[in-house]
């Protein structure tokens, strides 16, 4: 359990210092061309990786209906309104909304799947949305609601979905290879979408820097490829509701990377929210109620 808590501490580094890297992309071509070409490489990446592992296979029937479920859902629609968000509402708002979801994420487990986390968890998942929440709002004050947020919102509530769809999958595909398949069957779609939304902004890549490509294959292969293969697999392993939690480190990890490459400043707001956070994801994800249960073992061994 806990090599999984590490791989997905792991992938929640990746995002987080991915999330500036993107900023710095998306400054020469346009969001969803950029999401089209970066998830493809990324498919194409994940597709290598399983392949010199011997590990890919073709799905059955079955699996292909969560395979193109789980796409639409973790990459055409949480991408694309992620992407639509960001360009309507504040970086502050959108931290803020996201940092919903662990909680939607419990919520979602326990109606659909009926398997409810524990009280301390929901204790986690509460705690990790207050140290969220004080982070967000140490860059400044939430403004009113526009219509971003409702799209940023959508973005969380379609990733929600796709982590029930992936778990559910798990019993029979490999997260990993259904990574694959996911991100190749959603580049496909965004690209249609893109030449619709940003007709001729491929050209845009003709006239990009030379370290843009650097970034662009940092942020396709290890930024979406490894971190979405470590994260759907951790999925797969623990339940959607245990892997959620550590979502909240994408926040921290965000700011780190924020204040290294963008020259953001840390406060000591930021400091009580990275622990309120660390607090909650110890709680939330079972690892406190993993080592009381062992303790407690061993003492009644020793009794």
């Amino acid at each position: 359990m806990w090599k999984i808590y590490a791989l997905l501490t792991t992938a929640m580094l990746i995002w987080g210092f991915n999330l500036p890297l993107l900023k710095y992309l998306l400054t020469f071509v346009g969001p969803v061309t950029m999401t089209t070409f970066r998830i493809l490489l990324a498919g194409v990446s994940v597709f290598i990786i399983l392949g010199a592992f011997k590990m890919l296979r073709l799905p059955t029937k079955k699996e292909w209906k969560y395979i193109i479920g789980g796409a639409m859902l973790n990459v055409v629609l949480h991408h694309y309104f992620l992407n639509m968000g960001l360009f309507r509402t504040s970086g502050t708002n959108a931290g803020l909304i996201l940092g919903l979801g662990p909680v939607l994420t419990a919520i979602s487990v326990s109606l659909i799947m009926r398997n409810s986390p524990s009280k301390v968890q929901w204790l986690g998942f509460i705690i990790g949305l207050i140290g969220v929440s004080s982070v967000v709002l140490a860059g400044g004050g939430i403004g009113g609601l526009a219509l971003g947020d409702v799209f940023v919102f959508l973005s969380i509530a379609a990733q929600v979905l796709s982590f029930l769809v992936i778990a559910k999958a798990a019993k029979t595909l490999d997260p990993r290879i259904m990574t694959a398949y996911m991100m190749v069957v959603g580049s496909a779609v965004l690209f249609i979408i893109s030449l619709i939304q940003e007709p001729g902004e491929i050209k845009a890549f003709a006239n990009v820097p030379p370290l843009f490509w650097l970034g662009f294959a940092a942020s396709g292969i290890i930024g979406t490829a490894v971190g979405h293969m470590l994260y759907n697999y951790s999925v797969g392993k623990v339940g959607p509701s245990k892997a959620a939690i550590f979502i909240n480190f994408n926040t921290m990890f965000s700011l780190a990377g924020s204040a290294l490459f963008l020259g953001e400043i840390i406060t000591y707001r930021h400091l009580i929210g990275l622990f309120l956070i660390i607090a909650g994801v110890i709680l939330g994800s079972g690892a406190a109620e993993d080592l009381w249960k062992k303790r407690r073992a061993r003492s009644e061994d020793v009794v």
